[in-house]
């Protein structure tokens, strides 16, 4: 359980560094059986800084997330949040 969390904390340090807006960053977790899903909410302004040109910043996002999942055994997806 505790490194679910880890996954969350680390979307949430990411995102805050990315946005001009930290305060109204938010990740909400969602555990299946097999996939946890973290939801990623910014500021509207923010959210072209979130997905980046042609979505690669959040590309980047996933595959940190992918990386660190994997390290845990873990599956899970992150869905940005319009």
């Amino acid at each position: 359980m505790a490194e679910i969390s880890e996954l969350k904390t680390l979307i949430e340090v990411l995102a805050k560094a990315l946005v001009d807006l930290p305060d109204q960053v938010e990740v909400n977790e969602i555990q299946g059986e097999q996939t946890t899903v973290l939801e990623l909410k910014v500021a509207k302004e923010d959210l072209g800084k979130v997905i980046g040109k042609q979505g690669r910043t959040a590309r980047a996002i996933r595959t940190i997330l992918n990386g660190a999942s994997t390290k845990l055994r873990k599956r899970s997806v992150l869905e940005i949040i319009e």
